[in-house]
């Protein structure tokens, strides 16, 4: 069953950012999509078997925090 899980990271600002938290979250396993929406500063991940605190730590990784 797939899922998908939602976060708000307020200090995205580029396409660099995009891309960093995109390639870390895209790591983890279970990840089928990631969605980063830099107006709303929303990022969606979509998957299956979803780990809500490996997906926190791969946003963190990546260097932002998922509020």
């Amino acid at each position: 069953m797939s899922q998908t899980i939602t976060y708000s990271v307020p200090g995205m600002t580029c396409d660099h950012c995009k891309h960093a938290v995109s390639t870390e979250l895209g790591a983890v396993a279970g990840v089928a999509g990631v969605e980063v929406d830099l107006g709303t500063k929303l990022v969606k991940v979509t998957g299956e078997g979803l780990d809500d605190a490996a997906l926190r730590a791969a946003i963190e990784e990546a260097g932002y925090e998922a509020a």
